[in-house]
């Protein structure tokens, strides 16, 4: 059966983009603001105090890893920062590797960090269902991926960037089912650890060509309308047909990017004819098919 969350996953298709070594000694501070990328850490010695706005302070450490799949405004310091408006100590001691705070003090914490962009021009519905934040403690494989990362990075091998790409997709899916879904915010985790939603959102997944509403998810969910309308969007966030719509017209924008003919595409994501995918497409995307088709190179599976 089809598997929502790697389907999700794939479609964002996550970028290399910036993979670092951190050490940090006495009071330190770093702030990121309207970066809207994807943001990874891994603690591998000592401590830190991770702050995302409208959030309390979080401690990270030995052990942990983070990934906030739309890092905005956020701030990590050590656990007594220094003062407001004090000049930040960074240094860049090597390629890819960064002393925080005095270089004269010694070391109180060593991590792996890194950003990475989505090349999907849906981003913004898929990220959507995705947690907003990934914690997790005494995660091994993640810490061992993210080593692989950093590691891959910074070599300047032979097909580097493809080994990237594999590789946070990979990691993005170890996070992912490493988090406990019913704890998750609002999204496609959240839904998929819901015993009801489940099975309907795996129907969803794997058989968009399929004639769908509210009425025939909530009859196979055995639920009344107005219980699964409720429920669907309480845990994923968005209405069972605004998901719906918005999953094919995912898959429709990929499909007119491999050039596939747009009859073609109309049936396999469900629509009965030409013209009602066309309209679909166009009040969705803002453009006709082919506009679309016309601006977008093809891109491989």
């Amino acid at each position: 059966m089809t598997d929502p969350v790697a389907e999700v996953v794939s479609l964002l298709k996550p970028q290399p983009s910036i993979a670092k070594q951190v050490t940090g000694g006495g009071p330190w501070l770093v702030e990121r603001t309207e970066l809207g990328s994807p943001f990874y850490c891994a603690i591998v010695e000592g401590e830190c105090l991770l702050t995302i706005a409208g959030r309390k302070p979080m401690l990270l450490k030995v052990g942990d890893f983070i990934l906030i799949p739309e890092a905005y405004s956020f701030t990590m310091s050590s656990l007594q920062p220094p003062p407001r408006g004090a000049l930040a100590q960074r240094l860049e001691t090597s390629p890819g590797v960064f002393r925080l705070g005095d270089p004269a003090t010694p070391v109180e914490i060593r991590a792996m960090v890194g950003h990475c962009a989505f090349g999907s021009d849906d981003k913004a519905l898929l990220a959507s269902l995705l947690p907003d934040l990934i914690h997790v403690r005494g995660a091994k494989r993640l810490m061992l991926l993210v080593q692989m990362i950093n590691e891959e990075t910074g070599a300047r091998r032979t097909a580097r960037e493809i080994v990237l790409s594999h590789l946070l997709e990979v990691l993005f899916i170890e996070a992912l089912r490493s988090t406990g879904g019913a704890e998750a915010t609002p999204g496609l985790l959240r839904g998929m650890a819901d015993p009801k939603l489940a099975p309907t959102l795996k129907r969803i997944h794997e058989d968009p060509t399929r004639s769908i509403s509210a009425e025939s998810l909530a009859s196979e969910a055995a639920m009344s309308r107005s219980t699964f309308y409720a429920r669907f969007q309480r845990e994923i966030g968005v209405t069972p047909m605004d998901y719906v719509t918005g999953w094919r017209m995912a898959l429709a924008k990929q499909l007119l990017r491999q050039k596939v003919a747009t009859a073609k595409i109309a049936e396999r994501v469900g629509y009965g004819s030409v013209s009602a995918f066309s309209t679909a497409f166009s009040r969705y995307v803002g453009m006709s098919p082919g506009a679309y088709s016309r601006g977008n190179t093809p891109v491989a599976d």
